[in-house]
C-alpha cells in the first residue's frame, strides 16, 4: 500500500472553487458590482486584460459541473457565495434571485450525494461597501455579520459545513498592503486594519451561523506557507520571523490564542489598528474545524532599503507556472504546526494544487503528468502527517475547473478539468481520472483495513 492511500474511513475527498473565479453572469439576475469587477476594469491590473464577467459560466452550467463531481466520486464541493449576488449593496436589500441560485446549487449537490461546503467570502466585496471604506472600516465587519445571517437563514437547514473566510491574509495584504489584488491599495495602516476587521467579521459570523444552523460545523480557511530566511544572517532570520508574523501568526494567534503577536504589534505600533475591548475574544470564538491552504514555501531577506522584507526565489527546485517552488514538505509543516502549536483538533486541507501550462494534444486530451506528480507528492506528506497523529480529516483539491486566476487572469490553469474559454467546453484532464481512481482506491483500502 502506498502512503497516499493510507487515509482513514470517513476521510473527506473534495474539490474547491470560488464565486468570482467561476460563476460569470456578473450582470444577471440582480447581481451587484464587486471590487473585482471594478479592479479588472483598470488597465494593467490583470495580466491578460481579462475579467471574470464570463469565467467558467458556472452560474448557468453548474449542473454539468456537478455531473463531473459525480464522476470523480467527490464527497464534498467547497464553493463560495457571491456577496454582491445576494446583497448587491453589501448591506440592506436582499436579492432573492441571487439566493435562489445558491438554493438550487445546494439542492442539486445534495441530490447526487455531494456535500456542500459553503464559504461566505472569497474576496469579492460589494463595491458600495468599498466606496464606504471597505475592510479597513469596522462597519464592513458589521455588514458581513448581517450577510452571514441572511445566507445562514436560507441555507442553514441543509448545509452542515460553513466557512466564514477564505485566506483573510490575502485581501488584507495583497489587496491593501501590496496592491496586487482588489482594491489595489498600498497602505500599511489599511492592511492591518483590514486584517483585524476580517477576523472580527469572522467571529461575529460564527455566532450568526450557529444561530441559523445549530447542527452545522463552522470554521475558517487560512493559508500558510512556511517562511525561511534567505541566508543564515541575523537580519534575514528576523525578516523571516516578521513575514511569518504578518501572514501566519497574526491570524493564528488571534484565532487560537485570543491575542495578536507582540512582535508584530511592536513593529507596526505607529499604524496598528484600533482594537476594542472584546474584539479578540470575539475573534477567538472556538471553531469546529480549520481549513489549511498550502501550495509552496517562501524565502525572504532583509530589505537593504529598510522597508518590508523581500521575497526571494529559491535557488533550486522545480517551479509551477505560477513561479512557486514545488515543496511538498511544506504542507506537512503547516498541518503539524496548527495541531502542535495551536491545538487545532480537526483539520482539513482546504486547498492544494498546481498551475501548469496545459495544452490539448492531437488526441484532444490533456496529459498533465506534472500535476499528477505534484498532487501525489503533497498527498504523501498529508498521509505522513496523519501517521504522525495530526488530525487531518479531508482534502480539497484546487481546483475542479480551470478558472479566472485573479491578477493572472486566464493565463494560469489549476483545474482537474480543462476549460476551453472560447467555447466553455469542459475536458477532464489526466489528473481528473487519476484523482477519481485515487479516491476509489483509498476508500477500498480503508474498508479493507477496517
Amino acid at each position: 500500500m502506498t502512503p497516499r492511500t493510507s487515509f482513514p474511513p470517513g476521510f473527506v475527498w473534495g474539490a474547491a472553487a470560488s464565486a468570482y473565479q467561476t460563476e460569470g453572469a456578473v450582470d444577471r439576475d440582480g447581481r451587484g458590482i464587486s471590487i473585482w469587477d471594478r479592479f479588472c476594469a483598470v488597465p494593467g491590473r490583470i495580466k491578460d486584460g481579462t475579467t471574470g464577467a464570463v469565467a467558467c459560466d458556472f452560474y448557468h452550467r453548474y449542473r454539468e459541473d456537478i455531473s463531473l463531481m459525480q464522476s470523480l466520486g467527490l464527497d464534498a464541493f467547497r464553493f463560495s457565495i457571491g456577496w454582491p449576488r445576494v446583497i448587491p449593496d453589501g448591506l440592506g436589500r436582499v436579492n432573492a434571485r441571487g439566493l435562489d441560485f445558491y438554493d438550487r446549487l445546494v439542492d442539486e449537490l445534495l441530490a447526487v450525494g455531494v456535500e456542500p461546503w459553503v464559504n461566505l467570502f472569497h474576496w469579492d466585496l460589494p463595491q458600495p461597501l468599498q466606496e464606504a471604506g471597505g475592510w479597513p472600516e469596522r462597519a464592513t465587519a458589521e455588514a458581513f455579520a448581517a450577510y452571514a445571517a441572511v445566507v445562514g437563514e436560507r441555507l442553514g437547514d441543509r448545509v452542515d459545513h460553513w466557512i466564514t473566510h477564505n485566506e483573510p491574509a490575502c485581501p488584507a495584504w495583497l489587496g491593501h498592503g501590496l496592491g496586487i489584488h482588489a482594491p489595489g491599495h498600498e497602505n500599511l495602516a489599511e492592511a492591518l486594519a483590514a486584517a483585524h476587521h476580517l477576523l472580527l467579521s469572522h467571529g461575529w459570523a460564527v455566532g450568526e451561523l450557529r444561530r441559523c444552523a445549530p447542527q452545522a460545523e463552522v470554521g475558517i480557511v487560512v493559508d500558510s506557507w512556511p517562511v525561511y530566511p534567505w541566508t543564515e544572517s541575523p537580519a534575514d532570520h528576523a525578516a523571516a520571523r516578521l513575514v511569518d508574523g504578518m501572514t501566519s501568526r497574526w491570524f493564528f494567534d488571534a484565532l487560537f490564542r485570543g491575542k495578536y503577536p507582540a512582535d508584530v504589534l511592536e513593529q507596526f505600533e505607529a499604524v496598528a489598528p484600533r482594537i476594542e475591548s472584546d474584539d479578540l475574544a470575539v475573534i477567538a470564538t472556538p471553531l469546529d474545524f480549520v481549513g489549511a491552504n498550502n501550495y509552496s514555501r517562501r524565502f525572504v531577506c532583509a530589505n537593504p532599503g529598510g522597508g518590508l522584507p523581500l521575497d526571494m526565489r529559491p535557488p533550486t527546485g522545480e517551479l509551477t507556472s505560477m513561479g512557486w517552488e514545488i515543496y511538498p514538505p511544506g504542507i506537512r509543516e503547516v498541518l503539524t504546526r496548527l495541531h502542535r502549536d495551536y491545538g487545532v483538533e480537526t483539520l482539513y486541507v482546504s486547498e492544494n494544487g498546481a498551475a501548469f501550462s496545459d495544452v490539448r494534444t492531437h488526441d484532444g486530451a490533456i496529459h498533465d503528468a506534472d500535476r499528477i506528480r505534484y498532487l501525489e507528492s503533497y498527498l504523501d506528506e498529508v498521509a505522513a502527517a496523519l501517521a504522525d497523529g495530526v488530525p487531518v480529516r479531508g482534502y480539497f483539491v484546487w481546483s475542479l475547473l480551470d478558472n479566472f486566476e485573479w491578477a493572472e487572469g486566464y493565463s494560469k490553469r489549476f483545474g482537474l478539468v480543462y476549460v476551453d474559454y472560447p467555447t466553455l467546453e469542459r475536458v477532464p484532464k489526466d489528473s481528473f481520472y487519476w484523482y477519481r481512481d485515487l479516491i476509489a482506491r483509498s476508500r477500498d483500502a480503508a474498508r479493507a483495513a477496517a
